[in-house]
């Protein structure tokens, strides 16, 4: 599956006290680079955050973001938890059995001691819980969201590839007749020019210029790396730097292509080319 860099994604979810929202937003980047931006009750739980979305990928610039909206008509309320206290306070009185010395628990004491009194607000530690949890659910919306951009890139990709290989089929049996039919009008100007030339020479020469202008390697190499453009396409991961690479390689060979060009036939062929593959290098820097 080939991933975009690009991508969005929002969750929200209510507490008791209020509501927690979250969202992930991504642009293209070199290298991978996540800004969290939390409120100062959750900063604890930042490398966790960290963590789990590098888990997820491994190039874009990734902003997430997590804001807490507390109901200000909500009052916190504490409740008695009545089984636990007569539990405490029996065996308060088998210690007094065991030992009659022994000070009683003030009122003070039993509400301080933990689990006696319960409160409707939400403890810190489940909070930071609630929080990590959504955006594992949140990471799978998000990248779901890059998933379907990348199918977008991908077809995109092809589509320039399909392009590609019809300018090579079309131009590639039409060579020697451009390259015959060039020499023919350079033999014709010399003859014109010079006037008597030894043939064996003009022969000699002609076939070093045929040579240095054959084109067939260049398109037998453009060949071959649209054949791995498409491999990769079709394997995903992380191809957005293999693809960057090969991009450049195209280009070395349209280019060539151009240089040795002797007709306008391949002078467009080559420029058709450089196009193409331009238009695809934009598309690949949003490839992860």
């Amino acid at each position: 599956m080939i991933l975009s860099m690009t991508g969005f994604a929002a969750i929200t979810r209510e507490f008791t006290g209020g509501m927690l929202a979250m969202e992930l937003r991504a642009v293209n980047h070199r290298y991978l680079d996540v800004q969290l931006r939390l409120p100062e009750e959750l900063r604890i739980v930042d490398p966790a955050l960290r963590e789990r979305i590098s888990a997820k990928a491994s190039r874009g610039k990734i902003e997430c973001r997590v804001s807490l909206n507390q109901v200000d008509s909500q009052v916190p309320t504490l409740e008695l938890n009545r089984d636990y206290l007569q539990s405490l306070l029996d065996v308060a009185a088998d210690i007094r059995t065991l030992a009659p010395d022994a000070r009683g628990l003030s009122v003070g004491e039993l509400m301080r001691w933990q689990g006696v009194l319960r409160s409707n607000e939400l403890a810190p530690e489940v909070l930071q819980q609630l929080c990590v949890d959504c955006l594992a659910e949140l990471l799978t919306d998000f990248n779901a969201s890059r998933a379907r951009e990348g199918e977008k890139l991908k077809q995109i990709l092809l589509d320039r590839l399909d392009g590609m290989e019809t300018i090579v089929r079309e131009i590639k049996p039409r060579l020697p007749q451009i390259l015959d039919g060039y020499m023919a009008r350079l033999s014709h100007r010399l003859q014109d020019a010079l006037g008597s030339v030894d043939d064996d020479r003009i022969k000699q020469e002609f076939a070093l210029f045929a040579q240095k202008m054959d084109v067939d390697e260049e398109l037998g190499r453009l060949g071959a790396h649209i054949s791995e453009v498409r491999r990769i396409l079709k394997a995903g991961g992380q191809a957005g730097k293999r693809l960057d690479f090969l991009m450049q390689e195209l280009n070395r060979e349209a280019n060539t292509l151009g240089s040795k060009s002797v007709s306008t036939e391949t002078t467009q062929a080559s420029v058709e080319l450089k196009v193409l593959i331009e238009q695809m290098r934009e598309q690949i820097q949003n490839i992860e």
